[in-house]
């Protein structure tokens, strides 16, 4: 299992945590928010699903991954 914790920016309500969090979900990982930091924390099995492939769900609901 790798962990890692990106910045995404237009988070600002628990709305916002559930897309994140349900989008990485669905995508195979688990991940927690931090609204206050801006940040969220994934761990993935690289096995099975790309970062990239993370970044880009959480993009799809309409956030920018900064890093």
């Amino acid at each position: 299992m790798k962990q890692v914790t990106l910045t995404v920016e237009g988070m600002s309500c628990n709305h916002c945590v559930n897309s994140v969090e349900g989008a990485l979900k669905n995508a195979g990982a688990s991940g927690t928010v931090d609204l206050a930091s801006g940040t969220v924390s994934i761990e993935y099995d690289d096995s099975k699903v790309s970062l990239d492939a993370l970044k880009e769900a959480i993009e799809d609901q309409g956030y920018d991954v900064v890093s």
